[in-house]
């Protein structure tokens, strides 16, 4: 069966003009043009289209995803089994948050005393699970597993307070960062404090700061691309800034 554009964009639930940009781009190409001048979408291009939204959904860029989906070697049915996987994932992560919503109900309606500890837990728990599921493995390769589990024990035990401190202090070094970084200059004074206020930071995670640990960690940005495009969704080189300015900060490396 086939589709104009405005009959397959009506079945997905997306817009023409998303269609048309991922023409575009050529992450997806209509199977033809027809005489009248319409796109005309086949079953390989509602398949196609589908496992592009699979990854969108689970927040995969358009171009990593045209680098995946393009590799000859892509494999459509390993594909669903890997989105399966990761849904069932992020069922787990949505299953802790509900039952931690249940419990603040009962709380507030009196049926229950939850500790402050409680309150915050199910955040803590997705906080973990997303990391591990994004960052684990190289992680756990470039610092081991115990220092890993130590970490992780840390962020379980923070008070509310920290918790709170924590995320603030996140916020500031983005936003620190972001203006350093308008400035070119790593060594200057903005970068500087970027580099102090990220070392704050690390400090509620980690059991014990090293400048070395701080200036591999800098370099991971770098190398790893998962990391970079964290960094770097705002305006590319920042991950390369931060890195430069760590090492500065840390007087590691250059």
């Amino acid at each position: 069966m086939e589709y104009t554009i405005q009959k397959l964009a009506a079945i997905a639930g997306i817009s023409t003009r998303t269609l048309r940009y991922y023409d575009e781009i050529g992450i997806l190409k209509p199977a033809r043009i027809n005489s009248s001048g319409y796109r005309i979408y086949g079953p390989f291009e509602v398949d196609r289209l589908q496992q592009i939204l699979f990854y969108r959904e689970l927040g995969v860029s358009l171009d990593q995803i045209k680098n995946i989906i393009t590799d000859s070697s892509f494999d459509g049915a390993n594909a669903l089994r890997e989105h399966r996987q990761k849904l069932l994932e992020k069922r787990k992560q949505l299953d802790i948050l509900i039952a931690n919503v249940e419990k603040t109900i009962a709380n507030t309606e009196g049926r229950i005393k939850m500790s402050t500890k409680e309150k915050f837990e199910g955040f803590k728990k997705k906080m973990i699970e997303d990391n591990e599921k994004k960052y684990g493995k190289e992680i756990r390769n470039q610092y081991g597993n115990e220092t890993v589990e130590k970490s992780n024990a840390k962020l379980m035990n923070m008070t509310q307070e920290q918790y709170e401190e924590v995320t603030a202090l996140a916020e500031q070094v983005a936003k620190t960062l972001a203006e350093a970084f308008q400035t070119g200059d790593p060594a200057g004074e903005l970068a500087q404090k970027t580099a102090e206020l990220h070392m704050q930071w690390l400090s509620y995670y980690w059991e014990q700061y090293s400048k070395e640990a701080h200036a591999g960690l800098a370099q991971m940005y770098v190398d790893d691309e998962r990391f970079t495009a964290y960094y770097d969704k705002e305006q590319p080189g920042t991950a390369e800034f931060l890195r430069d300015a760590i090492f500065i900060f840390t007087g590691t490396k250059k």
